[in-house]
């Protein structure tokens, strides 16, 4: 005689679960984050040990001086964050994750949930040891900060929270086109191109609009003084989420319509 089993119930809390063992088992995750971490302290380190005053430089602001390492961090987490969706696509496993997720949008919430949080910690870790180390060899020039020094600790955290956003935003990229090179392609675009044509255009609404286009967004949240060509630290805070909620809305009604 054989008993019948319950099925289990599928719950945001089990959903979570999934998604963070699934990202913990692909490869690329730990690639990618240790990527993040190497290059972004070791292009620290290196613009520390080569750093002279009054070689042309003395006018960058000095968090984005030591923090120039999230160039490669925009591309890594952002890749990430398309293969975690539309990786999924690719090898077919997507079915299988819809099949024990019927409503869908639960695994889509959990994947932003968990690659957001990931990406956070990861950077804001590794943005506070890179900082101090770099400025080991700062101390004796005109680049010389502490972490208590006015807007030092804010724009580690916020070039953190940015970088953490993108990582989601380019998700949710993976999951509109459901193809890792056409993500790819789109988030380039998006956050690297976008702002530099918009920029060669005549138009005065578009110079007040490139501030908050992606790309300059999280530059601002970089700097511990934004310049006043910049948006706020708030404002680029504002403007990253919402580009962020954008993308993943539409991925999420996307979801819901197509066929898996």
């Amino acid at each position: 005689m054989t008993t019948a089993t319950a099925p289990v119930a599928v719950t945001p809390a089990r959903v979570l679960r999934a998604e963070w063992h699934k990202l913990w088992t692909l490869r690329s995750t730990w690639v990618s984050l240790a990527l993040t971490v190497v290059l972004t302290i070791g292009t620290g380190l290196l613009i520390g040990a080569s750093y002279e005053s009054g070689g042309g430089d003395d006018d960058i602001d000095t968090v984005l001086l030591v923090l120039l390492g999230m160039q490669f961090s925009q591309v890594i987490l952002g890749t990430l964050g398309i293969l975690a969706t539309a990786g999924e696509h690719t090898t077919g496993q997507i079915r299988a994750t819809m099949t024990a997720v019927p409503r869908r949008l639960p695994v889509l919430w959990s994947k932003a949930a968990v690659l957001g949080a990931v990406g956070f910690v990861t950077v804001l870790i590794t943005n506070f040891l890179t900082f101090p180390l770099a400025q080991t060899f700062l101390a004796d020039t005109n680049q010389a900060a502490s972490l208590s020094d006015p807007g030092v600790a804010r724009a580690l955290v916020t070039n953190a929270a940015g970088l953490a956003l993108l990582g989601v935003l380019a998700l949710g990229l993976g999951s509109l086109v459901r193809s890792v090179s056409a993500g790819i392609g789109a988030l380039i675009g998006l956050v690297m191109i976008l702002s530099e044509v918009l920029s060669l255009l005549p138009y005065d609404f578009v110079d007040d609009a490139t501030p908050y286009l992606p790309g300059k967004a999280l530059e601002a949240l970089t700097y511990a003084d934004p310049t006043p060509d910049l948006a706020s630290p708030t404002g680029a805070f504002l403007a990253m989420a919402l580009w962020t909620a954008a993308v993943l809305g539409l991925a999420a009604v996307l979801l819901k319509r197509r066929d898996v």
